[in-house]
Order: structure tokens, then sequence, then C-alpha cells
């Protein structure tokens, strides 16, 4: 198969679809790479880095889509983009569809086959293309989150994890899952006051088991969130229903009700928000302060790390690149009950329930789409 890696033109998005070494890896299944020219410069992986891998360089975006049979990207397509997709083109990548219908509709009217890296499923009930950009940006939570609390940024002037005689920041996270344990783990680190927050016991009880009594975990109830929110000094929303919209469990009126100068950070903005109060930001404008709260929504968290995120994600979707070249994506698909989930749209339908319902648009199934 030939596959395509083009250069990211989303805002401020520096990471690429496959690093040298999964070119490599590629070349050596037999398959052809053609990837735009400085699609990893800005992250230190140059042009010469692929060809003495064996893919073939080429001026423009343009030719990556004209040529290739499956483009492989870590965003997903901007408008430019979809426009040179063609039908039965294979796109792999991260989409997020549910808040998104003008997207959702220029993929339906391409033709292409997308298969949504955030979607892709696993035995244990992981997302596993996901899990590595939700480690980074639950970490990263915590840093934006401190910064956020310093004077000049609008925050309280507090340090996250206090001095001797004064307490530490109080930090809440709303939701217990990967972006969630990761932002717990790094402000406990920093010595905060920590308090989960989470629907699921048996959640709650492992990050007991895992980190014991200096996580506070709290069973997730309106009462609960409002009580924990409102007195918190920096709350990170870490919640995803897979595929779907986040749901909104901060109110306005909670944001309100917040003291001057709390910070809220929303990882959970590519699904839409878990905030009421949360609007997409970028890098280059990554806060605003609203109800005297300073906001962080940035939507593409991971990118401000590029480069750990290209090699973290490329560890993670790689066998399923290959899988995909290998067989075909009918067969891999067929052979593969996980990587089917990751189907959202082909054959100009909707085949992602989740996302059909959000959107309320026609549904399909994948099994009705790959047959049997």
């Amino acid at each position: 198969m030939r596959i395509g890696v083009p250069k990211e033109v989303k805002a401020e998005e520096h990471r690429v679809g496959l690093t040298p070494g999964s070119v490599r890896q590629a070349r050596h299944h037999g398959h052809e790479v053609i990837v735009e020219r400085d699609a990893g410069h800005a992250i230190g992986l140059d042009d010469e880095d692929y060809r003495a891998v064996g893919a073939e360089v080429v001026d423009t975006a343009a030719e990556v889509f004209a040529r290739a049979e499956m483009i492989v990207k870590v965003k997903e397509p901007q408008s430019e983009e979809c426009a040179m997709l063609r039908s039965h083109q294979l796109l792999f990548t991260y989409l997020h569809l549910a808040p998104a219908p003008e997207l959702t509709t220029a993929l339906m009217e391409s033709g292409a086959v997308a298969i949504a890296y955030e979607t892709v499923t696993d035995d244990h009930g992981g997302l596993p293309l996901l899990a590595p950009m939700s480690e980074v940006a639950g970490r990263m939570s915590i840093q934006a989150g401190a910064h956020c609390l310093e004077m000049e940024q609008g925050g309280r002037g507090m340090l996250l994890g206090g001095v001797p005689g004064v307490r530490a920041a109080k930090v809440v996270v709303l939701g217990g899952g990967v972006v969630g344990t990761n932002a717990a783990r790094m402000a406990m680190g920093l010595e905060a006051a920590v308090y989960v927050i989470d629907i699921n016991l048996r959640r709650l009880y492992d990050l007991d088991l895992q980190f014991g009594a200096t996580l506070n975990t709290i069973f997730s109830t309106v009462d609960a969130i409002e009580e924990h929110v409102m007195s918190a000094d920096l709350v990170v929303g870490a919640v995803l229903v897979p595929g779907a919209a986040a749901p909104r469990l901060v109110t306005e009126d909670m944001v309100r009700g917040m003291r001057r100068g709390s910070v809220l950070v929303d990882v959970a903005i590519d699904q839409g928000g878990c905030i009421e109060t949360a609007r997409a930001t970028t890098h280059a404008a990554p806060t605003y302060i609203q109800h005297d709260v300073v906001h962080y929504c940035v939507a593409n968290m991971p990118g401000a790390v590029a480069r750990t995120s290209t090699f973290a994600l490329n560890n993670a979707t790689l066998p399923f690149v290959m899988a995909l070249a290998d067989k075909g994506w009918r067969e891999a698909l067929r052979q593969d009950a996980h990587l089917k989930n990751g189907l959202n749209v082909a054959e100009g339908m909707l085949t992602y329930e989740a996302v059909a319902r959000d959107l309320n648009m026609a549904y399909r199934s994948a099994d009705d789409v790959i047959g049997a």
C-alpha cells in the first residue's frame, strides 16, 4: 500500500503522523511511504531522516493526497484537506466528530473511509490510541493549572504545593480515567491536596489502592461536584464518553460560586468540554477570565510538547497502521473488532452510533459496511 503523511496544517500543530522509525517499519513490510516536505521539521525530524529510511519526500500536501491510498495524520482534517480526500481513500487520524457537524458532513461527502484513533478499543475496555495523548494532557493540565494560579495570569497567587505553615492548593479532578489519573499523579507530586471525582466506584477503589491516603476519592453526584468545585483552587475537567460529546458537569452557577482567581482546565474541550463556561482556546491565547475564574481550554494540549507526543502516539498507532496497510481496511476490521470500533465514516455514511446520535444524523453499522 502507498501511505501518505502530510504536514499538519491546523494552527499550532507540530506533531507528525509517522516518525522515521515508523516509516522504516512500513518499508520493512513492503509498503511505499510519501511524506510532505518539512512534515516533521519543527520537532527535529528532517526530510533527510525520512529519505534515509526509504520515504519519498514531496513538495505539497496535494501530491500526498493525490497519490496515497491511506493518509496517516494526527489532527482532524481541515477544510482544505477534506477537499483533497477522495472516494475509498483511507484516513487514519484523530477525528472527534461529535462536536463537529461540518467536518462530519465533509468526510461523508468525500466518500473516504475515516477511522478515528479515539474510538479504537482494546481488550481491557480502554482506548489505546487516545491513552498516550491523554497521559500527556493529564500531566500538562497540572503544569498549566499551576502556571494559571500565578498572579500575572489572573490567578489567586497560590503555589500548588504550598510551603511549611501555608496550606497547599485544593485540586479537584473530574474523572478518574487516563487523563484524571495522570493529573492526580502530577498534582500529588507537587504536594497539592488532590480530590478525584468519578461515577465508577471500582475505578475509585483502584485509585485508592494505587495512591493510598494521599488521594481523596469522591463518588460523583451533583452535590459532590458542586461542593468540591466551588471550594477548589484548581479544577481539571477530565471526563470522556468515547466518541460522544462530553457531559457538562460544571454549571455556570458553580463557576460563579468559585473564589476569585481560581482556575479551570477543561481537558475535555476536544469533545465539547465538561464545563459550561468553557470555550476552545489556542496555545497562542490559552486562557480567558469569566466570572473572575481563569479558564484554560486549549483544544490541543499535547501539541505543546509535540516531539514527546509524536513518539508516544506512534508507539500506539503503528501496529494498527501496519494491519490496515498489510490487509486492507475491510479485512483488517473484520479480523480486529477493536479496530472496527474506530470506523466512523464509510461509503458516505456515519458508522459510529454515538456520533450519529449526538449529531442527529443517519447511522449505518460498521458490520453492514464491511460485510461478513
